[in-house]
């Protein structure tokens, strides 16, 4: 499942925060850092996946 998550976040980072860790503080966060820049929301969200389980 982390695969799809991960496969997700890359495409659409929100959405792999969103399947990891539902609406919260971590999405939000995602989403501003993709507005501000793709790349960080890619990271962030690769971060969400792998150190949550």
């Amino acid at each position: 499942m982390d695969i799809i998550r991960l496969i997700l976040s890359i495409l659409i980072p929100p959405l792999g925060v969103f399947l990891q860790v539902g609406f919260g503080l971590q999405f939000f966060v995602n989403i501003l850092l993709t507005l501000l820049g793709y790349v960080p929301g890619v990271i962030h969200a690769a971060y969400i996946i792998f150190t949550r389980d």
